[in-house]
């Protein structure tokens, strides 16, 4: 599985889309808000409130604008969101999993329905394209946390089901439910991940030639665009090579 590195392919592009910091701070005060109302507003006892502090973190939001996302949760005319999961078909037979955060779920449906449909695309029902990934947890650390022994040895000894490392870095998977446990265990090995979170993993991945591939971009562009929207998951690989053609 070593070689190139299809989920940090998708991440890259998240991250180039982010250039609007004041977009992607909204996205991660939401999941922070909705992390503490699920359960404690102490990271230290909400293990998915703590994956959202560490990622607004990793992002230099600042303290402040964390500490009003979790006061948010309490407010009482705090706003309600709710997730909500879209599946669909994107270029070159490619399955797309949009995750989102929103307080209007028609606004939200009708937003990414007009993704899919002008960028090559069509929205499925529910459950029309998941059964073709696993839910998994997913841990990245950058190449400079350590070797690929290094990293393998700890991420064995911390229960990990999967690891894939290349040039870009080092891909943790685990069961959904050991997710929390094996990213602590990690931690004291390697420091803090890069990422952690829960995330879709395709049995089968689908090849993207150049033109297919220029369309698919634009309909992740689309859907990064959209406020609610949290992440994108998807099954399609993008060759180093057409990404390079894309690119230039």
């Amino acid at each position: 599985m070593a070689g190139h590195s299809k989920f940090k392919n998708i991440m890259h592009r998240k991250g180039a889309q982010d250039k609007k910091r004041s977009a992607m701070f909204s996205k991660l005060s939401r999941e922070i808000t909705v992390a503490a109302k699920m359960g404690m507003p102490d990271p230290d006892m909400n293990p998915r409130l703590r994956l959202a502090v560490n990622a607004a973190k990793a992002q230099s939001m600042p303290k402040d604008n964390i500490q009003r996302a979790i006061d948010k949760a309490s407010a009482q005319d705090g706003e309600s969101y709710e997730e909500v999961r879209y599946e669909g078909y994107g270029p070159g037979g490619s399955a797309i999993i949009v995750e989102a955060l929103t307080d209007n779920r028609n606004r939200t449906a009708t937003s990414i329905r007009t993704a899919f449909s002008k960028n090559g695309g069509n929205l499925g029902t529910e459950g029309s394209v998941a059964h073709g990934f696993d839910r998994l947890g997913f841990i990245f650390y950058p190449a400079d946390a350590g070797g690929e022994e290094k990293v393998l040895e700890a991420a064995m000894e911390a229960g990990a089901e999967d690891i894939a490392s290349s040039d870009d870095g080092h891909e943790i998977w685990t069961a959904a439910e050991d997710l929390h446990q094996v990213a602590a265990d990690l931690e004291k090995a390697l420091g803090e991940a890069e990422t952690v979170k829960l995330a879709w993993k395709p049995n089968l991945t689908v090849d993207m030639d150049e033109k297919n591939a220029s369309t698919l971009l634009k309909l992740i562009d689309a859907l990064d665009d959209d406020d609610d929207v949290q992440t994108v998951w998807g099954n399609y690989d993008i060759s180093d090579e057409v990404m390079d053609k894309l690119e230039g």
